[in-house]
């Protein structure tokens, strides 16, 4: 069982199911690149890499349900050759409910292989009363502390981008949409950022599902709802206001770095709506950004039928993540500042 299933499973029994609809929706493809799904030509497994597990980078209250402060950590893959490398900060996914480093293993491993210093961070969910702020606070953290500890590392700290999947998905995109809010004085933007069928258009997240999936998603306390709004929210559009502050399609601006999108036609967890409402979005600022609509893919790892969270794991697939790197992050032209 891999590491989002089990803890989807985990989060049920804990009573935070995350729900799944019967059939996929439909949604305004335009703009997007389809690709069949296919899961032959798989990425092969690397062990030529520098692994630091468990570094800590922050201190949290509650960051344990009904516990007191814990460390937050993050993982990190090196290459063994000479640095500075960029640094890619991978946000894992987790329904907003859970937040596992350890997602994503032979993906992160793969473009750390490529030349890239690859670390995945734990943030703060609705387990533990936080909402999206706490979580962009988190992956921020990381970043800050990976940039101050940049020469211990083997990072480049001016060419950082942010990929997530799925909820990490969504915080990647806040984070870079936000971001030129955020810079601190003579600290380097986010150059680039990798959404992996992320959520956005928070309201439409189950838009075309089966009425069950709608009515779940919709329900008064469910996890949404608390990671905007806060641990006693009752409904996503309790305060609309406050909905349209945590949508990354809101933020959009031409500063916007750019933007890979990805997202299943058969996913059943998030909507294509929210990808298809933040691609326009970027567009219509003028920012770079693609999006590739997988045909027959489901939500990544998040498997319904056996073997098709393969679709996400081939070398085609993951060398236009590395290619959207290359080109946005490591090879890019920098301003001097």
């Amino acid at each position: 069982m891999n590491i989002p299933t089990l803890m989807t499973k985990i989060a049920a029994l804990m009573g935070h199911p995350i729900p799944v609809s019967a059939r996929p929706a439909p949604f305004d493809d335009t703009g997007s690149i389809r690709i069949p799904a296919d899961a032959g030509d798989q990425i092969p497994s690397r062990s030529d890499l520098r692994s630091i597990r468990g570094v800590e980078f922050a201190r949290r209250d509650g960051a344990v349900a009904g516990g007191g402060p814990r460390p937050l950590r993050l993982d990190l893959l090196i290459p063994k050759s000479d640095g500075p490398h960029p640094l890619i900060v991978y946000i894992p996914g987790g329904g907003f409910v859970r937040a596992v480093r350890a997602g994503g293993a032979r993906m992160r491993r793969y473009v750390a292989s490529t030349g890239y210093v690859v670390a995945s961070v734990e943030y703060r969910t609705t387990m533990h009363g936080a909402t999206y702020r706490d979580g962009m606070a988190d992956v921020r953290a990381a970043i800050s502390f990976l940039r101050g500890h940049a020469a211990e590392y083997g990072i480049d700290p001016d060419r950082v981008a942010v990929w997530g999947e799925s909820a990490g998905g969504y915080l990647a995109a806040m984070i870079g949409v936000t971001e030129e809010l955020e810079v601190n004085p003579g600290e380097a933007p986010i150059l680039a950022v990798v959404d992996k069928f992320g959520g956005s258009a928070l309201d439409r997240l189950g838009e075309g599902f089966d009425d069950a999936t709608v009515a779940q998603i919709q329900s008064p306390g469910n996890s949404l709802a608390r990671y905007i709004h806060g641990p006693g929210a009752r409904l996503v559009t309790d305060d609309l206001s406050a909905l349209r502050e945590a949508d990354p399609a809101t933020h959009v601006s031409a500063n916007t770095p750019p933007f890979l999108l990805f997202h299943g036609s058969a996913d059943r967890l998030i909507s294509p709506v929210g990808t298809a409402a933040l691609h326009q979005a970027l567009c219509a600022a003028d920012v770079d950004s693609t999006w590739y609509l997988i045909d027959g893919a489901g939500h990544g790892d998040l498997a319904v039928r056996g073997g098709e969270e393969k679709y996400w794991t081939t070398v085609p697939m993951m060398t236009m993540i590395t290619d959207f790197l290359d080109r946005a992050v490591r090879d890019r032209a920098l301003p001097e500042r």
